[in-house]
């Protein structure tokens, strides 16, 4: 009986019934050992032309009886779920599609994106500026951001925008000047923290201390091995955390960012609170006049939907570009996965080969059903033939 190593040194062995095939071209024959003859072997090779050959045998993909049972498990739920949203008036789908561009909700949903981008570069502005007075020999430094981080991770954010929002009750007026002398320039809180302004500072200072814990793992996820080489080149420590640290710390920030900038896009709508004109708060005006509730809330919803999805299609292009240094192939874009996919499914459908520009496993995929089991110098080396 011969056995024959797949390629690649997999684990698995395809082994023969005894008798069902020949030993394939190459492959030796131990002797049976004598007492005479216990240290020799004799070698022959057994070849039978009316016997099936191993370039004929076609490779089967496995069976996954689970895996089918549960697609379609899902598939009949996803069917009822499209046809409730299809069936049911009282989704007033005429409605969604009126009030989704109206120019009043375009208008809020100007509000949000706003109030998003000038908190993210806030938050993670000084987030990171937090986490680098973290990682720092000085212990005030690490006093000051600890306890920054403490407070505003402790604090409601509904509650940090009241405050905000009424800080003209403890500080009437404010002025620029020498720190416990003059002031120079004075003016009124409420001239320069208005609802917006109030908005801002809410979200931007609480998500500075969630940023700042995660720019502080990215820096601790680079390897030590990193700084201590920069080190030894003479580069200046500030050199060393823009030009080596952070680059390579970016690949554990930006997926954790990304989550956090989406959850900043959902938390825009407490802002609703301070009566400012972002989506959320916009939405509730409008249904609040003419009562149709649910159709107005899934126009928030899709416009929510479609922020998240830009969101995260930047995401998979920024983590794309920063795995350059740390993968060999980078990952496939979304139009490649599908023009891979239809060129499989082509030639699966026609029978024709996979075009030559397929990545192997889209290739192998192309070939499921016409495959041959063929010998490779692997396997002759593993049975023991000459390549």
């Amino acid at each position: 009986m011969s056995t024959l190593s797949l390629p690649q040194d997999e684990s698995r062995q395809l082994v023969p019934p005894p008798g069902a095939l020949p030993d394939p071209p190459g492959a030796t024959t131990l002797a049976p050992a004598t007492p005479t003859t216990a240290s020799t072997t004799s070698t022959t090779r057994t070849t039978d032309a009316s016997t099936t050959r191993w370039e004929d045998l076609k490779v089967v993909p496995a069976r996954h009886p689970g895996r089918w049972i549960a697609t379609a498990g899902v598939a009949v739920l996803l069917a009822m779920v499209v046809s409730s949203l299809v069936t049911n008036p009282k989704w007033e789908w005429s409605i969604v599609a009126q009030y989704l561009t109206w120019p009043s909700v375009l208008n809020g949903l100007w509000g949000t994106i706003r109030l998003t981008a000038v908190a993210a570069v806030v938050g993670f502005g000084l987030g990171t500026v937090l986490a680098l007075m973290r990682l720092s020999r000085s212990p005030l430094l690490q006093a000051v951001s600890s306890a920054y981080t403490w407070v505003f991770r402790s604090v409601p954010l509904i509650l940090q925008l009241l405050l905000w929002y009424n800080l003209a009750y403890l500080y009437p007026t404010l002025s620029l000047g020498i720190p416990f002398g003059p002031g120079f320039l004075e003016f009124g809180t409420l001239d320069v923290i208005d609802k917006f302004g109030a908005a801002i500072l809410g979200l931007g200072l609480s998500q500075a201390a969630y940023s700042s814990e995660i720019v502080r793992a990215g820096i601790l996820s680079v390897d030590q091995g990193q700084h201590e080489a920069a080190a030894s080149l003479g580069i200046p420590r500030s050199r060393q955390t823009l030009r080596i640290v952070l680059p390579q710390a970016m690949r554990t920030i930006v997926p954790t960012s990304v989550n956090e900038i989406i959850g900043l896009v959902k938390g825009t709508s407490v802002v609703y609170v301070l009566a400012y004109g972002e989506l959320f708060y916009t939405i509730g005006v409008i249904y609040g006049r003419n009562q149709r509730v649910v159709p107005l809330l899934m126009v928030a919803a899709i416009w929510y939907l479609v922020i998240t999805t830009v969101l995260t299609v930047a995401q998979y292009y920024v983590e794309r570009h920063y795995a350059k240094g740390a993968v060999r192939t980078l990952p496939p874009t979304p139009v490649q996965r599908v023009r891979w996919t239809l060129q499989v499914a082509w030639s699966r459908v026609t029978g024709r080969p996979a075009p030559a520009h397929l990545p192997p496993a889209y290739a192998a995929r192309a070939a499921v059903g016409r495959s041959h089991l063929l010998r490779t110098a692997t396997s002759d080396r593993t049975t023991g033939g000459a390549a």
